[in-house]
């Protein structure tokens, strides 16, 4: 009940169809796990290609939009996005989502951001982009009754996924059902030995709640997620490991609203004169920069803050174009490769020339590789990471 159904549907679905005939030769458990090593290794790829699309859309830059790409490629999070993790596929949903929400093609934005929603919880976060640019074109071109009605329903679609799969969760855990439905024993046993609350031997406290909802019960109950209840010094070296996400997305929030104040004033709603009208600075990237400073302030001030740097990596591509326009400032000779028989690849470019390279541009690179590396390293052999 605490992570959502997508992404273990899909793994069932391709372990129980395409890989099926592989039933001789693999056991369920084997199957299940080249089906997920398989659909995560495709989605981040198409994760890749979705926010080089985006980019493209709204920093009117391919080559910007081609090294964000790259650095989603080798981002500090790498180890999640192959591993049997929802972000990679939440990632892929979001990114392409939202890339056809820049093109105005609402439904099939809604659709995308619907599965995202599926996949993981803040997912519903992403309501706050269609709201945003239903408000801004009603704002700015006065005729919204079409856009209105799309955007309604582009919410509900959105929101959709949570509300059924909390409603299954009500019906199966706190709703009467058949007796003779039985729990395979090995799972009992599971239950025995890590004290875990067999399924319908008593009725789950949450179920009598004015909102009975599993999903907050849980995250509350067994993960003590709140407001300041991480605040421990005994967690404090989870704060340090999360400390470099918290201070690139302060770094892009400043950078952005110290050079677009009159924009940032008007949330971003209103045409105001202004130098910029593509790239990092442009209009259409306020909305991205809110998004990440509501998701750095929720999850510093009530999650586990460890699990920010996959949070904000897998769900805000104003990360990757910040770094993106930051190494581009730092190293503009990045613009004047060409292809040819020598490498042109910029993020292997940029590796053959470290020794030359600005502090800027080596700090951004260290912290994506060191978190590939380390994390890998250390989430393989079940050490904690992120």
């Amino acid at each position: 009940m605490a992570f959502f159904p997508l992404l273990p549907l899909l793994i069932g679905g391709l372990a129980q169809g395409p890989l099926l005939p592989l039933a001789g030769l693999l056991r369920l458990r084997s199957r299940l796990l080249i089906s997920s090593a398989f659909l995560n290794c495709v989605c981040s790829t198409l994760a890749a290609v979705s926010l080089y699309l985006l980019g493209c859309v709204t920093l009117q830059s391919r080559r910007s939009a081609f090294l964000s790409a790259l650095l989603f490629c080798m981002s500090p999070v790498s180890i999640f996005m192959a591993s049997t993790y929802s972000e990679s596929l939440y990632v892929l949903a979001t990114f392409a989502g939202l890339w056809q929400l820049q093109k105005h093609r609402t439904i099939c934005s809604s659709a995308f951001l619907s599965l995202a929603t599926a996949a993981r919880s803040n997912g519903l976060v992403n309501a706050g982009f269609l709201l945003h640019s239903t408000v801004k074109e009603a704002i700015q071109r006065k005729n919204y009754s079409g856009k209105l009605l799309q955007t309604i329903f582009g919410i509900v679609l959105i929101i959709l996924p949570f509300v059924l799969f909390q409603c299954f969760c009500f019906v199966r855990s706190c709703l009467e059902s058949d007796e003779n439905q039985q729990i395979p024993q090995e799972l009992v046993q599971l239950a025995i030995e890590k004290g875990y609350r067999v399924h319908k031997t008593h009725i789950p406290a949450w179920c009598s709640l004015r909102f009975p909802l599993a999903y907050s019960h849980i995250q509350s109950e067994y993960w003590d997620v709140g407001l300041f209840r991480y605040f421990k010094l005994q967690q404090l070296p989870n704060f340090l490991l999360a400390s470099p996400v918290m201070i690139l997305s302060i770094c892009t929030i400043l950078e952005y609203t110290s050079s677009n104040l009159e924009l940032c004033r008007t949330l971003g709603l209103w045409k105001v004169q202004s130098k910029y009208t593509n790239g990092f600075y442009g209009p259409h990237v306020f909305v991205y920069v809110a998004h990440l400073a509501a998701l750095t302030g929720f999850g510093f001030l009530c999650m586990h803050v460890q699990v920010l740097t996959r949070l904000l990596f897998s769900s805000c591509p104003v990360l990757y174009w910040f770094c993106s326009h930051v190494i581009h400032k730092n190293e503009p000779w990045i613009l004047g490769l060409k292809r040819g028989k020598t490498v042109s690849n910029p993020a292997l470019q940029l590796l053959l020339a470290w020794t030359s390279l600005q502090q800027g541009t080596r700090i951004i690179l260290a912290y994506f590789f060191g978190y590939w590396v380390i994390g890998t390293a250390l989430h393989v052999n079940f050490l904690p990471w992120t």
